[in-house]
């Protein structure tokens, strides 16, 4: 294993970018500018290393961005109903930036900030930046850190922790969208996909969770056995037609605080062979087909990606939780530890 370590001169500061390689030469590259995944290379069924994680040529280009290519969202993940929130008695109005809801923590959010980065050994690189109290209106400083880990079976854990010296929400994830016959590639709607997952969570017309909990069986929504991720998108169900494809949160099963739910959720492409496996400790998982990427800055092969060319899979807490008493809380105190672990696995079938 081995670690190298660039730079970028942006507007935001210095944007620090690693690379870590393992033995086999399969890597992540990880940047420091929204604690984010810039590429993943990993082997297909002939033995061919391609990066797999959609992202832009220029790292530049990633702030500001809409698609939140790779980024830890934060401080509060997806959408919170019109921002309001309510936090020991005190409402809160939080910035509507995808009206008229509070979307992925903001006008800024934790994507847009540059994070402070460490190394530890020759696998792991440690993201960690301070919000400060009132920041986005949220209350309370809360100290966020994102540790990456890479290793020789091809598997990326990344670890989100957070404290809190004020009650507050947190909610963090991993935004980046997978193709898994390379990240220029066109199309994912032919990846195949399947969920430990038989509740999914309807939405209003507005995307905000009604709070139910519906069962998949009989509906669009269902992949708890393999099914192309663009099977049944053209099907006349309101929630596809609504968001334009998924974009949506499924519950998943047997799902307990702190323990990890192995292979939760799995990708594969059967043309390049590559399998994705997903574990995690987080209650939901949101499906997001890549509905809006089109008109999104150049990517590697000189041009935009178009609409579906990438899926991501966020592992997270509920939408809305602050607003949904039967979701599990999102809720940090001070004294406690917010903890979340997903772990990325990747193979070949």
């Amino acid at each position: 294993m081995k670690i190298t370590e660039s730079k970028v001169t942006s507007p935001e500061g210095d944007i620090r970018i690693f690379r870590i390689e393992n033995e086999a030469g399969a890597y992540v590259l990880l940047s420091s500018y929204g604690a984010g995944v810039l590429e993943v290379g990993v082997p297909d069924r002939e033995g061919k290393i391609e990066n797999v994680a959609l992202r832009y040529a220029d790292p530049i280009d990633y702030i500001g961005d809409g698609p939140n290519m790779g980024k830890t969202p934060g401080r509060y993940a997806n959408r919170i109903c019109e921002g309001r929130i309510n936090i020991a008695g005190t409402d809160y109005q939080l910035a509507t930036n995808l009206p008229p809801h509070h979307l992925h923590g903001g006008e800024k959010g934790f994507s847009n900030r540059n994070w402070e980065p460490q190394t530890e050994g020759d696998s792991t690189v440690i993201f960690r930046y301070k919000s400060a109290d009132g920041e986005e209106n949220y209350p309370g400083t809360l100290e966020a850190e994102v540790r990456y880990e890479w290793n020789d079976r091809n598997e990326l854990s990344i670890t989100f922790k957070a404290v809190t010296d004020r009650e507050t929400v947190v909610n963090l994830t991993n935004h980046t969208y997978w193709n898994l016959r390379g990240a220029d590639s066109g199309t994912a709607l032919d990846h195949e996909i399947r969920m430990k997952a038989h509740g999914w969570l309807p939405t209003g017309k507005t995307q905000i969770p009604t709070g139910e909990i519906a069962s998949v069986e009989g509906t669009p929504m269902d992949f708890t056995e393999w099914k192309a991720v663009g099977k049944d998108i053209d099907q006349d169900f309101e929630a596809l037609r609504i968001g334009k494809g998924y974009d949506h949160c499924w519950a998943i099963d047997g799902w307990r605080p702190g323990e990890i739910i192995e292979n939760a959720v799995e990708l594969r492409d059967s043309r390049s062979g590559r399998i994705l496996r997903m574990s995690s400790d987080q209650p939901g998982m949101q499906l997001y087909s890549g509905n809006w990427l089109a008109g999104s800055p150049k990517n590697c092969s000189g041009c935009s990606y178009e609409d579906y060319e990438g899926v991501a899979i966020e592992m997270q807490g509920f939408p809305d939780a602050p607003n949904q008493p039967g979701f599990p809380s999102q809720t940090l105190l001070p004294g406690d530890i917010y903890l979340r672990r997903i772990r990325i696995g990747f193979d070949t079938f």
